[in-house]
């Protein structure tokens, strides 16, 4: 059957365990090496009809001439995953074992959401169009990027090759939203977010250097310690809330068929913005990041032996930047909220919010559309992407830089990103292949 082959397929790509690292010492990549072999062998079509390139190392970049070249695309995806070993895990993370039956059958494994999915599922609906006779009427490319989840190098240089020779795309697609149900308060219907814009990822050090010594006679107030503090002051300080531009339109989209109070606040958010803003930042985690700057603390390290007393202690913050905010900012607040001129704020990265995309014209059309024929009864919706992708490098040389991921996922789902037990319906997959299929298909 087509369906099994595809699913066979997605499984042998699961099982490469492509991870990237921030240190590209530690990175094994003969697994890249693999995985790219692999895709010559599994979807032949594509590799005897589009034009392929190598760049920076690893990223892919494929271009399928279309009978036009004026108003290119780009569909976007990475096959490089995040670490995962098997504490924990359901089914191993890189065993890609399937569970359940019919609509209920599960497909687990390290990248099945993030972002493999999306990149076989493109291949399978290119390789599957190319079978039928199809030409684009416009060139294609495909990106898809092989470090995105530490440096996102490689899909910068392919953004900056496409820039050199004068590639102006009229739509980008990279990962981003999905179609989600019980998300938004007082909608029943499912929602595809589609991405027109994505906060800034920033990382910061906060810093503590003081005299150490032996552990036996510690100060009141120790560099770990004065560390912790920091912490704890930093978390009792969020940013403030607001609500975006786009985060509004959102509203007002969902308003129309929303119902109940909640309903009547997303209609009349111009009027009710001072109501909805607490209410819905308590809605949840997902909620509460889209109207503000958010800051988790994700590293710490400190101390060379157990009986010494560290010299230096050091957290790693990863900040997400708000829309209409600025990385300026961020520092701002941190320092304000430390208020202790011995920890020291040091931005490591700097990354500012994306431009905002069109929310109208043709590219913008195109995808709501496919979704909503694919998809009936879904609501389509702009929305700020919380997460960064590699289609920022794209922003420079498109006004039409969507983040959709055409997939159907639970809470539970979105919790495991990143995460144990990642998994995807595998009908949701199935579907998904339909999606870029119709799409590409109006490209």
């Amino acid at each position: 059957m087509p369906h099994e082959a595809a699913i066979a397929r997605f499984q042998a790509l699961l099982r490469i365990p492509t991870i990237s690292r921030i240190d590209e010492s530690e990175v094994e990549w003969e697994h890249f090496d693999a995985f790219v072999t692999q895709l010559q062998e599994l979807f032949p079509l594509v590799h005897r009809k589009l034009d392929r390139e190598i760049v920076a190392g690893h990223s892919l970049l494929f271009r399928w001439p279309g009978r036009s070249s004026t108003e290119p695309s780009v569909l976007m995806g990475h096959y490089d995953v995040v670490a995962a070993t098997d504490f924990g895990w359901k089914h191993p993370p890189f065993a890609a074992e399937l569970s359940g039956k019919g609509e209920d059958q599960l497909i687990w494994g390290r990248g099945t959401i993030d972002d493999k999915g999306a990149v076989v599922a493109i291949l399978e609906a290119i390789e599957a169009q190319i079978e039928a006779g199809l030409q684009p009427a416009q060139d294609i490319y495909l990106c898809f990027g092989h470090d995105e989840e530490t440096n996102g190098t490689g899909a910068k240089a392919v953004a900056d090759l496409l820039d050199t020779r004068g590639i102006r795309p009229a739509l980008v697609l990279d990962e981003g939203g999905a179609i989600v149900e019980g998300a938004f308060p007082g909608v029943t219907m499912p929602v595809a977010v589609v991405g027109v814009t994505e906060k800034g990822s920033t990382t910061l050090h906060l810093i503590v250097d003081q005299q150490g010594g032996h552990a036996s006679t510690p100060p009141k107030l120790s560099a770990t310690a004065r560390l912790a503090t920091a912490i704890v002051r930093l978390n009792g300080r969020p940013f403030p809330a607001s609500f975006n531009p786009v985060t509004i339109d959102m509203f007002r989209t969902l308003g129309v068929h929303a119902t109940g109070f909640i309903g009547f606040l997303f209609r009349n958010i111009r009027f009710t913005r001072p109501i909805l803003l607490p209410v819905f930042g308590r809605q949840g985690d997902e909620s509460n990041a889209m109207i503000r700057t958010t800051q988790a603390v994700t590293m710490l390290d400190a101390g060379q032996a157990v009986n010494a007393l560290a010299e230096r202690a050091t957290a790693t913050v990863n900040v997400r930047v708000a829309i209409g905010s600025t990385v300026d900012d961020v520092v701002r607040h941190v320092t304000k909220a430390i208020a202790d001129d011995t920890v020291r704020v040091e931005v490591v990265t700097a990354g500012e919010p994306s431009p905002v995309s069109l929310v109208s014209g043709i590219a913008w059309e195109l995808v709501r559309s496919t979704i909503e024929k694919v998809y009936p009864g879904t609501i389509v919706t702009p929305y700020v992407q919380n997460g960064a992708t590699d289609s920022r490098h794209f922003t420079g040389i498109s006004r039409g830089v969507y983040r959709f991921t055409p997939f159907e996922l639970t809470a539970e789902q979105r919790e495991a990103l990143h995460a144990k037990n990642e998994r995807m319906h595998v009908a949701t997959y199935l579907r998904g292949i339909e999606f870029y299929k119709s799409l590409i298909a109006s490209l």
